[in-house]
């Protein structure tokens, strides 16, 4: 494969990357506001889009592969190719979380919620800021927005806890209920590790760039999906 054939295919691995990470983006945020607006039907739709993410990322996994075996790249290149591997596992990972939420939007069932959220979409709207920057810097090759990210994912944790302690106060004013109360917890659980996904994006930025693989933060914890 000449050289302007494999940076040709390196670049459209990166644009599938980007239409991936795109539609991640929009089933974290629609995960919630279909949550918020109590609607079955889009809750239903959105599970079932969750395929097309799943089919995207094996398409790209498996053009990697091809690249990777049709030419032996540089290790530059490599790393690339094996960050973009690796990246495409993560958005699909966090497309699960999605998925997660809007399943939890089944369980609760068409009545009205606890109360109006306000912690969980401001979770969900900086999880999707952290994603798309994430992605920006890998595109961009920016090492010091790749690095300053992660520190955004305190302010995630924080309304986690808030949304938490606020729920488990309602429990024990009124313990009938504690079912929609664990549930709300656990579409909040989701979106705190989803953050911590877009942690583990940014680490791929620097080990592209730089080939050290660093740890820029270690939590980890089993999503409801």
């Amino acid at each position: 494969m000449p050289r302007k054939t494999f940076e040709l295919e390196l670049a459209q691995l990166e644009t599938e990357m980007l239409t991936m990470a795109a539609q991640v983006e929009n089933a974290l945020t629609e995960a919630v506001d279909i949550l918020e607006r109590r609607d079955m039907d889009a809750a239903r739709a959105l599970i079932a889009r969750d395929h097309d993410i799943n089919a995207q990322r094996f398409a790209i996994e498996a053009q990697c592969l091809v690249v990777v075996a049709t030419q032996q790249p540089m290790a530059s290149d490599l790393r690339v190719v094996a960050a973009i591997l690796f990246n495409v596992n993560e958005l699909e990972r966090i497309g699960d979380y999605a998925k997660g939420i809007a399943k939890i939007n089944l369980l609760i069932g068409p009545g009205p919620l606890l109360k109006p959220l306000v912690d969980i979409p401001r979770m969900a709207e900086l999880t999707r800021s952290m994603l798309h920057r994430a992605i920006d810097a890998f595109v961009r090759r920016d090492v010091a927005l790749a690095r300053v990210i992660p520190a955004e994912d305190d302010q995630v944790d924080a309304l986690f806890e808030q949304v938490n302690h606020d729920l488990i106060q309602m429990i024990i004013a009124d313990p009938s209920v504690t079912r929609q109360a664990n549930l709300l917890t656990w579409a909040a659980h989701n979106l705190e590790r989803a953050a911590d996904r877009v942690t583990n994006l940014c680490e791929r930025v620097i080990f592209t760039v730089t080939g050290e693989l660093i740890e820029l933060d270690t939590d980890e914890a089993s999503p409801l999906e």
